[in-house]
C-alpha cells in the first residue's frame, strides 16, 4: 500500500488552494478525465489488499489505438498542466493497444478492445474490490 507520504499531489489551481488528493480522489480524477474524453467501460479497482505496489487501477476503453492515445494524452495532459503530476513510467503510447501510466497511487491502463479482452485484468485480480465509478468526476 502506498504510503500517505507518497501520494501524488494534485493542487487545484483554479482557485489557487493547494489540495492533496487521496489516492482514490486521484483515482476518481483520472476516471473521470478518461470519461471525458470518451473511454469506455472504466473500472476503478481497490488494489490494496492484493499488491503493495500501488492503491488503485484505472482500467478503460478506447474504441482503437487512436482514442486510447487521445485518452492517454488527455489524462496526461491535464494532471501535468493542472495537477503538476506525472506519471513516474509510461508504457505503451506508442503501439496505443495498451498505455499504462504509473501516478504511484493509481495505475491508469487505457485498452483497445482487443487489448483488454486478452489481459483481461478484471478476471485476473477478480478477488479486489471495485469502486463505484458513477461518483467519478473530471473536477478536482
Amino acid at each position: 500500500m502506498a504510503s500517505i507520504g507518497t501520494l501524488a499531489k494534485l493542487r487545484t489551481l483554479s482557485n489557487g488552494s493547494d489540495q492533496t488528493l487521496t489516492p482514490i480522489e486521484q483515482a476518481r480524477r483520472i476516471a473521470g478525465l478518461a470519461q471525458e474524453k470518451l473511454a469506455e467501460d472504466v473500472v476503478i479497482l481497490d488494489m490494496r489488499p492484493a499488491c503493495s505496489y500501488t492503491d488503485f487501477f484505472v482500467i478503460c476503453t478506447g474504441r482503437n489505438p487512436r482514442q486510447t492515445k487521445a485518452i492517454w494524452d488527455e489524462v496526461h495532459e491535464r494532471l501535468k498542466h493542472e495537477g503538476r503530476v506525472l506519471p513516474q513510467r509510461v508504457e505503451g503510447v506508442s503501439e496505443g493497444s495498451w498505455i499504462v501510466g504509473d501516478y504511484l497511487d493509481t495505475v491508469l491502463h487505457v485498452f483497445t478492445p482487443e487489448a483488454r479482452d486478452y489481459y483481461r485484468l478484471e478476471e485476473l485480480w477478480g478477488d479486489v474490490p471495485s469502486v463505484s465509478v458513477e461518483t467519478a468526476s473530471a473536477t478536482a
